[in-house]
């Protein structure tokens, strides 16, 4: 009996651990916007649903492995920062649970089978993927986030890459100006999102020597740098009117609604509550706004079988 407990308790802490290193969280989050990029390729170009399984289910494996691939290069490169920091203090390849170097080959195996997978599909999308990584790893991870306040911005473009990955898996042209009006809104949403967790979390930010906006230069510049940034999310939401006026109603609406909550909760509450709001909120955002081109673009499928 006592034998048969262990298993089931080891099976589930090394699936933890897997978990945590390749940030489960990020990758859920990130799936969104691919699915809806995706299922708007398939609408916008008239795709059969069928046809296009195989690809589907490429992308989707795909997505999960590149996406994971980049967490956990972050997660390796990060150590001596995240053993600092509260939040991240108790993941695995700070802890010790996984080997540095098992985290290593962790991550190049799952870039290589994951950039395969999305290759499979498009050679566009393989490319997108690859760069995907690349400017998370490379300028982001490795470069700008220890050096520069604009690591956000930079950090930005490969987290709305996914957006882009799922179009060009279904179809290898990403001009269109409906996905490239998402992808804006993608790069931009994480601005106000971001600088919201950094003011959260400022204190640890500060001990670990991260330059964020917040720490550098102050909650005021962090306030007024957040509005230009919902004003921007508010005027690239027009670009969806070139697909779908609902579309582009409800991105405004939403966006309209983040700076009305960024300008009244400032003079009413206390940073901290304040930046609570506008993260909350922007989850709120991302959800109702990629949920909805996936049900406008599922219902466009579905009539047209």
């Amino acid at each position: 009996m006592q034998g048969e407990q262990v298993i089931p308790s080891a099976k589930k802490n090394w699936i933890d651990i897997l978990a945590k290193t390749v940030k489960t969280g990020i990758i859920k989050s990130n799936l969104l916007t691919m699915f809806a990029g995706l299922t708007l390729a398939l609408y916008k170009y008239n795709l059969n649903l069928w046809d296009k399984l195989p690809e589907i289910l490429l992308a989707l494996v795909g997505s999960i492995l590149v996406i994971g691939a980049a967490g956990t290069f972050n997660n390796l490169y990060d150590r001596d920062i995240d053993a600092i920091m509260v939040r991240t203090k108790t993941r695995p390849t700070v802890t010790g649970e996984i080997d540095a170097r098992m985290a290593l080959w962790l991550a190049i195996i799952m870039s290589l089978l994951g950039l395969t997978a999305l290759t499979l599909t498009t050679w566009l999308a393989g490319l997108l993927g690859f760069l995907g990584l690349f400017f998370y790893v490379v300028p982001y991870t490795m470069w700008s986030k220890r050096r520069t306040i604009y690591n956000t911005e930079i950090g930005s473009i490969s987290g709305a890459m996914p957006l882009l990955i799922g179009w060009a898996a279904m179809y290898p042209d990403v001009t269109h100006p409906a996905i490239l009006g998402l992808f804006l809104i993608m790069i931009i949403w994480q601005m106000p999102h971001f600088y919201a967790i950094a003011i959260r979390k400022h204190d640890e930010y500060k001990a670990a020597n991260v330059p964020m906006l917040p720490v550098v230069k102050g909650i005021r510049r962090t306030y007024i740098q957040t509005n230009v940034y919902l004003v921007l999310l508010i005027a690239s939401s027009f670009l969806l009117g070139t697909l779908s006026t609902g579309l582009m109603l409800v991105a405004i609406l939403l966006s309209v609604g983040w700076l009305i909550i960024s300008l009244y909760g400032y003079r009413r509450m206390d940073s901290e509550r304040w930046a609570k709001s506008l993260f909350l909120y922007s989850l709120l955002h991302m959800t109702i706004l990629f949920t909805t081109v996936i049900i406008y673009s599922m219902m466009g499928i579905i009539f047209k079988l």
